[in-house]
This record gives C-alpha cells, structure tokens and sequence, in this order.
C-alpha cells in the first residue's frame, strides 16, 4: 500500500524539493523504527554469568563450563587460525598468562576453526592457556551472544572477578588495552 503512494507521488505534479522533503520524512521515520526496535530487542547484560552457560569442549575433548574459572579475571578471547590479527595478540595474550597467571588471571581462548588446526597452532606456537573449540558453523550466533554483533575477530572479553564485563575489544587487544583495564583487576582486594 505504501509502495503505491510513494509511486504515484512520483508521477503527480508534485515539485522536486517536496519530493525531497517527503522521501526524506519517509526514510527518517523508518530508521527512527527501526533505532527503537533495535533498542527494544538487545537487553543488556552486565554479568557474564547471566548470559546463557558458556560450555565447550576443550581440544583434547573434555567439557568446561566458563563458570569453573569464576573468582578470576578472565580474558575471554575468541579467535580463528586463518585470522591475522589474531595471531599478531596471541604472543602477547602467552606472555600475560605467564605474567599474570599467580596474580588471578586466566586467558581462555575460543577457537571458532576445526579441532585438528586449533591443536596444530596451539603446539606451533606455544599457547599456554585454555583453548576451547566453538563450532564455525554457530560463530556469529556466539559472537553475537557475547556483545560482538558483526562478528569481528579477534575479540576480548574482560569479564572481572564477580563476573563483571568490564570491557569488550573488536579487533586486537593492545597493551594499554590491557593496562588500564585488565591490571587494575588483577591487583589484590584492600
């Protein structure tokens, strides 16, 4: 019914500029709809153990829940071998394990590729943390869950000792990323 309106104002007298000016109003309310239904469906969760339990095989076939590590901080990074700008953290994410492993801090990696790559990279290069593996056929469904809706790897997840998301990073986590919001946590309760 719209459609037909809309053609038929394109073919009366009807002048450029309030042409303009309706298909404008037109676009504008239907973005505005679509902001609020947008914002009406994504509820928003601050706690990680809120969100549905988190439970994957790790590369050797036994269950983890994300839950057995609560009392840490986590880092929880989701991955992939054929994504570069993973495999330019994951050096960086092995040192911080072995860094900050006695102070609280707990790397879990989510490898969203086939098991047989995931344990051949793990070995190649020495990570030294827990890999999970996710299907890559349920990534984006995961990703999403997890407040990253474009699916864009690498992704991090702070989630502080309580529970608390306390930062989300698309793309790489750099050092002062890790600075400011993962080494105040790991610093002992007063």
């Amino acid at each position: 019914m719209l459609l037909k309106y809309i053609n038929d104002l394109m073919y009366t007298s009807m002048t450029l500029r309030k042409k303009i000016v309706f298909f404008s109003l037109i676009l504008f309310s239907y973005s505005v709809t679509i902001f609020a239904e947008v914002q009406n469906s994504n509820k928003t969760i601050s706690n990680a153990w809120e969100l549905p339990s988190l439970i994957l095989n790790d590369l050797d076939g036994q269950k983890h829940n994300l839950y057995d590590w609560h009392g840490k901080v986590i880092m929880l990074n989701f991955w992939a071998t054929w994504c570069g700008p993973c495999q330019i953290e994951i050096p960086d994410f092995i040192d911080y394990q072995t860094r900050y492993q006695d102070k609280g801090l707990q790397i879990i990696g989510i490898g969203l590729d086939k098991v047989r790559k995931l344990k051949n990279y793990v070995r190649t290069v020495g990570i030294n943390y827990p890999v999970l593996q996710a299907d890559p056929e349920l990534q984006y469904s995961l990703l999403k869950q997890w407040g990253n809706p474009f699916g864009i790897l690498p992704f991090t997840v702070i989630i502080a000792r309580d529970g608390h998301l306390v930062f989300m990073q698309q793309g790489i986590l750099n050092e002062q990323s890790f600075e400011t919001f993962v080494k105040p946590l790991l610093k002992p309760a007063e």
